[in-house]
């Protein structure tokens, strides 16, 4: 078939599901449903949710889980025993000289837990925090001359695992997923600390607005 023909009938069966679709919309539907190379076995492991919205979540659960636990075999003999210090060092690297809190809360830890992983490193010779000039109550971390090389180190095993585990995918595939990722990531991670401690229903409504209401 013509592909401009194959083109004009994926659309107008696409159009006829979704009048009020829009052609961004529609490229987005298109590639999710090309068929590539498929991997043999199970989609998950254990229950596997009926519901489309609770199989993504343990899809990226699951794949969070499998990356953590790679990365962490990459990070053997450079140092760093889990991709969380990682993490907190390559936050600290970019940032030039960020206040504690800040490094703590953008790798979605909470203070105490976050801190005690800073003392760690702090305690390996990696980092070193100091009193910030414009508030005396704040401190300040950098990088040590050994954090900085065993950055270096580790960035390179992370880079090699990050390639590894997206291998099956080529480059359009990984540009459609975080299009259609991004937005969820900078959304919750704006929201999370607001939502701490508050019972679920309460933030339920407060995200999903008249729906959530509705659904409740």
């Amino acid at each position: 078939m013509n592909k401009t023909v194959a083109l004009v009938n994926a659309w107008g069966a696409f159009e006829e599901r979704h009048p009020n679709g829009s052609i961004e919309d529609f490229c987005r539907y298109y590639l999710a449903n090309q068929k590539g190379p498929q991997e043999q076995g199970p989609i998950v492991g254990g229950v596997v949710p009926d519901i489309k919205e609770g199989l993504l979540m343990k899809l990226i659960g699951r794949i969070s889980k499998l990356n953590m636990s790679y990365a962490n075999l990459a990070l053997k003999d450079t140092g760093l025993n889990q991709i969380e210090d990682f993490g907190l060092l390559m936050t600290i690297r970019q940032e030039k000289d960020p206040r504690k809190t800040e490094v703590i809360y953008s790798n979605l830890f909470e203070l105490s837990s976050g801190t005690d992983m800073l003392n760690r490193l702090k305690e390996k010779g990696l980092i070193r925090e100091y009193a910030d000039k414009e508030d005396k109550r704040s401190k300040r971390l950098m990088l040590t001359a050994k954090g900085e090389k065993t950055v270096e180190a580790a960035f390179m095993r992370i880079y090699k695992n990050a390639r590894m585990m997206t291998s099956g995918l080529s480059d359009e595939d990984k540009d459609l997923l975080i299009e259609l990722l991004k937005n969820m990531e900078i959304k919750f991670s704006a929201l999370w600390q607001q939502h701490k401690g508050r019972d679920f229903d309460e933030v339920y409504e407060e995200v999903m607005g008249k729906e959530g209401r509705k659904k409740r």
